[in-house]
């Protein structure tokens, strides 16, 4: 059947071009992840943080800003810093934050919807549609506040649960015999490595990290390529022009099934005729949760913070994106 032939062959192109995405981003993420896991001392990174939680949770949700990581390639380097000691919840705002704040993503949401405006005009009051400009701070402004809300929740989980009942064996930090507040000491005890053996340390580290992530992110690109097929775009559009604030709900379930890149997702919002509050949600909401990531999120979190950080996530993205509906539509009139 033809039919079945071209359904086959779009689900190829679709499942291959999820992995050709996040693919670079696996292997940058699982370099770095070598780096820190063999060069950067145990106790540095600790030192640095903040003693105030709150103020390390705010700042662990701009490490993000300056690098251009997609949230494939965040999740690796996450599993190593947690081994090196930062605080779950800060490492929880980087992961949530990270993808959505840094600049090449923001660039590319602002780009995105800057076309999209010209090409269908200004935004009026019949399509009152978000510019580039506005989308973009939008979208910054949100997925902070939500990263930054998540992690205090997780915080208070962590403080009641601890890590063993949190996180899987893999990102449990190690109990190490460290000399208190010594790290001279620590390097005192040890012989020093030549860089050739701290090399081949990075790479061994990185190889594991990327073979270990892939078998998931093949997973959850499997889901995704097969959700694609079974959604009807122009139905969706058709009943959400109707109903925005279910429309926020089905473009919340489109992020969830697509795993589209962070960095290029902006474009596939763009190309919806949507309400812009439902748009807004896709861009928040995908970076964080998706199938693929749920998949890879199984090697570092047990099921109780998955569902913590997803019950949190989607009920806020929800909850703001109805609010940014009802403002900016008041405003537009």
């Amino acid at each position: 059947m033809p039919g079945m032939e071209e359904k086959v062959q779009d689900f190829i192109l679709i499942f291959t071009g999820i992995l050709y995405e996040a693919l670079p981003f696996i292997v940058f993420g699982a370099i770095i992840a070598g780096i820190v896991e063999e060069l950067l001392p145990p106790r540095l990174l600790t030192r640095l943080i903040p003693r105030n939680r709150v103020l390390a949770i705010a700042i662990g949700g701009l490490l993000g800003l300056p690098s251009p990581m997609c949230d494939c390639g965040i999740l690796v380097i996450v599993r190593r810093l947690l081994r090196k000691g930062v605080p779950l919840s800060c490492c929880v705002c980087y992961l949530l934050a990270g993808p959505i704040i840094n600049v090449v993503t923001l660039l590319s949401t602002r780009l995105a919807f800057s076309a999209a405006q010209n090409a269908t005009g200004s935004a009026d009051g019949t399509s009152y549609q978000f510019t580039g400009m506005q989308m973009m701070c939008l979208r910054a402004g949100l997925g902070y506040l939500v990263a930054f809300v998540t992690s205090l929740i997780v915080e208070w989980q962590y403080r009641k649960h601890g890590p063993e009942k949190l996180l899987t064996p893999l990102a449990v930090p190690p109990k190490e015999n460290l000399p208190a507040n010594d790290d001279e000491a620590e390097a005192g005890n040890q012989a020093p490595k030549p860089w050739r053996k701290r090399l081949e340390n990075v790479v061994e580290t990185a190889l594991h990290d990327f073979v270990d992530v892939m078998v998931f992110l093949i997973l959850g690109a499997l889901l995704a390529a097969l959700s694609r097929q079974l959604i009807d775009r122009e139905t969706l559009e058709t009943w959400a022009g109707k109903y925005p604030i279910p429309a926020i709900g089905i473009m919340m379930g489109l992020a969830v099934a697509l795993c589209i890149c962070s960095q290029a997702d902006a474009f596939v919002a763009a190309s919806y005729t949507m309400p812009p509050a439902s748009k807004l949600a896709f861009l928040v909401l995908g970076p964080m949760l998706d199938f693929k990531l749920y998949s890879m999120y199984t090697r570092v979190f047990r099921p109780r913070l998955i569902w913590t950080i997803v019950g949190s996530v989607v009920l806020q993205v929800f909850l703001y994106s109805v609010i940014t509906h009802y403002l900016w539509s008041g405003f537009s009139r």
